[in-house]
Formats: C-alpha cells, sequence, structure tokens
C-alpha cells in the first residue's frame, strides 16, 4: 500500500513540476555579441557577460598532446559549422581537463570571432534545455557550453535531463551548440550507483544501461591519468619558461619534487602551484 502511495505521489509531483516549468517565464535574451563568454544564471535564466575570459596558452598544456589535437580538431569543425560530437574530459584530478576546454576556445577565438564560450554550473544543469533554446535562435553564433566537474549522486534525477538535452528529445541539440564537460568519474555516476542497480533491478542489464548511456550521449571521450615526474617536470619547466623566472634547472627540479611531495601527488595542477608560490618567493627575494 505505501509503494502504490509512492508511487502515485511521485507522478504529481513530476506532473506539478511539468505544470510549473511550462508556466515560468521565457529565458531573459542577452546579445551574445556583448562578450566572448558568459556564465549561465539557472535562477533567473539569464546569460551574465564575462568581460575576458582567462585561459592559458594552448602550447603550455603539456603531456596531453593527443588530446589537444583531438579536441582542437572537433572544435575547429564546430566553429566552421560542420557537425562535430559532445565531449567529455574525464579522469585524474588537477591534469587540465577544464584548462584544455579554455585553452582550445583561446587558440580559436581570433579565427573565429562568432565563437562564443558559455559555463554552466553543475548545480543548475537541470536548466540546461531552457539554455539551448534560448542559444538555438542566435544562428550567427556558435557556442561552446561547457561544465566543469559534472558528476550526478544517487536519487539524482537530473541526468535524465542531460540525456534528453544532449540528444533526445524532438528538438535534439541546436546546431549552433556543442557540450563539453570534465568529471573525474568516466560515466558520470559512482560506481557504487551504478551496482545498486544491477543487483536491484528485475532487469538488471537494463538498469546498469539507463545509468551509464549517459555518456554514451557524448561522442568524444578524452581520458585523463595521474603523470609521472618526466611530465610533470616537463610541465614545470614550461611554467617557469613562461613566466621568465631565472632559475638553475636542478634546483627547480628538486623544489618542485619536493613541493610535490608536500602534496601527496604530481599533476598539472600542482605544478601550477608550485610555480605560483616560486613567483611570489622570487618577487620577494626569497
Amino acid at each position: 500500500m505505501g509503494g502504490e502511495f509512492d508511487r502515485d505521489a511521485a507522478y504529481w509531483l513530476k506532473r506539478i513540476a511539468e505544470a510549473l516549468e511550462r508556466l515560468s517565464p521565457p529565458p531573459r535574451d542577452t546579445d551574445p555579441g556583448q562578450a566572448e563568454g558568459f556564465l549561465w544564471d539557472g535562477g533567473s535564466d539569464s546569460l551574465l557577460p564575462v568581460p575576458e575570459v582567462r585561459f592559458l596558452p594552448l602550447a603550455l598544456l603539456k603531456g596531453m598532446d593527443r588530446h589537444k589535437q583531438t579536441l582542437l580538431a572537433n572544435t575547429r569543425r564546430f566553429a566552421r559549422a560542420l557537425p562535430a560530437n559532445n565531449a567529455l574530459l574525464w579522469g585524474a584530478r588537477g591534469m587540465g581537463k577544464s584548462a584544455l576546454i579554455k585553452a582550445v576556445f583561446g587558440a580559436l577565438r581570433a579565427d573565429f570571432p562568432a565563437l562564443r564560450i558559455v559555463e554552466i554550473d553543475r548545480d543548475v544543469i537541470g536548466s540546461l534545455p531552457r539554455l539551448m533554446r534560448l542559444l538555438r535562435d542566435h544562428v550567427d553564433y556558435r557556442f561552446i557550453v561547457f561544465c566543469d566537474d559534472l558528476s550526478f549522486e544517487e536519487e539524482d534525477e537530473t541526468y535524465k535531463t542531460l540525456k534528453a538535452a544532449l540528444e533526445g528529445g524532438i528538438e535534439g541539440r541546436p546546431e549552433n551548440v556543442v557540450f563539453y564537460a570534465t568529471s573525474n568519474r568516466r560515466h558520470l555516476m559512482p560506481r557504487e550507483m551504478i551496482e545498486n542497480e544491477r543487483s536491484t533491478a528485475i532487469h538488471p542489464s537494463e538498469a546498469t544501461q539507463e545509468k551509464v548511456s549517459l555518456s554514451d550521449r557524448f561522442g568524444l571521450w578524452l581520458g585523463f591519468y595521474p603523470c609521472d615526474q618526466d611530465t610533470y617536470l616537463a610541465i614545470v619547466r614550461a611554467y617557469a619558461a613562461h613566466f621568465g623566472l631565472t632559475v638553475d634547472d636542478d634546483e627547480l627540479k628538486a623544489r618542485a619534487i619536493e613541493w610535490a611531495a608536500t602534496r601527496g601527488g604530481r599533476s598539472g595542477r600542482v605544478a601550477w602551484q608550485f610555480i605560483q608560490d616560486l613567483r611570489g618567493r622570487m618577487a620577494e627575494g626569497a
């Protein structure tokens, strides 16, 4: 009896939510010519211009040559109004997933002045269909919609909204929009969530497929793995050269290794933080 009541309640709550969605005011339009980058405000359904999109030069990102070439080629095709895939950059934290997306945008913005980047926060990913509906009308521009650190926990049903927005539904993804996301998880969900579905479902394989099919909406998968010491030091040296730091290589290597040891691991982020600390110390004369 209780289970039947819960199903009825869930059904009517869903119907009420859908009705409220239809009654909600349309998204507030913004002229994409105002800026190259925007933040999506899912609360007010508006695009907030970003005066300056911050990104690193593509050449500074080390240890990911294949990733750079693949994402750059996909994005260039998209900017030229050719077929392109949604992209999921997944794997080890701090290895430059979001930095690569922004660097690719920075590398192409001069050649493709109609290219724009829009960042959507994970917490408002349920509003993605409304964002895409707004962007669809701006046919003179090409939009990279970017979500950093995307993942879903148990009882989170918004992944179904994302699935429909990316490929499903009668509207489909707008031709002038591509979706790039970063995540520490290959399938965007914790393993135990998928395994629980498999163990409790009447048809385990079907339940599992429902969960992992979200990542299938991304035609391009780029995996990032923890870097070894040689790659870490190459990143450190590239950053040091970029900022014009004059340091003996043996000293730079020793200090960088010591810094990584105190952080418990090596990554592009750790290398960047080390260089920022070193820049500060050298400016103080330390």
